[in-house]
């Protein structure tokens, strides 16, 4: 009998642009395991390790330090080296005592920027969506893959559920209590965490509706004062008048 599902393999010509590697020295690359992020928009941990965090030359020795539980990602040890990193993220070396997040590179794939200690126990998430379950509570779908349940006092009555989709929440990691909440809406700050202006950051200026987020464009002005547009789906609200977490770095 066939095996069923795609590949778990993946050749380094074929690799997302997200992968900044040299496609020509090596026939393939580490494909991420399904996980909290598409694999087009994420990377193996063993990139990080090796790539990003420069903790070693090869790919034995990052699967090495991988499997010793030597990094964590979002407050948890990770020993799967093709674990999906991708933004928001938290990545944390104990021993040498380093704390880092993912955030979007103008240059089209990821980064590591440091954070202080402080901050390595918050991770900021967009809620994708919201359902209602059994018993008329709620249950927010995240863009980390995580799902939330929100009990109300009373499921009888409505308009008790102050999250909408496209809004951020700040967890604290690795448990996932909401800390703060910050609403899409004009005036806030946001990222852009994909396409033509990646990495951008700056205040909503307008929101044009069109037929779904894909369609819907963002109008958004930076801090030197350029305004750029972008859509709707690629933008992530990250604080009022300031920033919650790390954006810059």
């Amino acid at each position: 009998m066939a095996r069923m599902g795609g590949s778990r393999h993946m050749k380094a010509l074929a690799a997302p642009s997200v992968q900044r590697i040299p496609r020509k020295e090596r026939p393939w690359t580490v494909k991420p395991s399904p996980g909290p992020h598409p694999s087009d928009r994420s990377l193996p941990l063993l990139l990080v390790v090796r790539d990003l965090l420069k903790l070693a030359e090869s790919n034995r020795e990052a699967r090495k330090i991988i499997a010793q539980g030597e990094v964590k990602v979002d407050g948890k040890y990770v020993r799967n080296y093709k674990w999906p990193v991708g933004i928001m993220d938290v990545v944390e070396v104990p021993k040498i005592g380093t704390y880092y997040r993912v955030l979007p590179d103008p240059r089209g794939t990821l980064r590591l920027v440091e954070i202080p200690k402080e901050e390595a126990s918050l991770k900021l998430v967009r809620v994708e969506g919201v359902t209602t379950v059994k018993g008329g509570h709620f249950e927010l779908h995240l863009s980390d893959g995580r799902n939330v349940l929100i009990r109300v006092e009373d499921p009888k009555k409505g308009g008790q559920l102050p999250y909408r989709p496209l809004d951020s929440l700040l967890l604290s990691i690795p448990g996932s209590q909401v800390k703060d909440h910050v609403e899409f809406k004009v005036g806030n700050l946001a990222l852009v965490v994909w396409g033509r202006n990646m990495g951008r950051y700056g205040k909503i200026v307008s929101v044009t509706r069109g037929w779904g987020w894909e369609r819907s464009i963002v109008a958004l002005e930076d801090p030197a004062g350029n305004k750029f547009e972008t859509s709707l789906s690629y933008v992530y609200v990250v604080g009022r008048d300031r920033p919650l977490i790390t954006v810059t770095g």
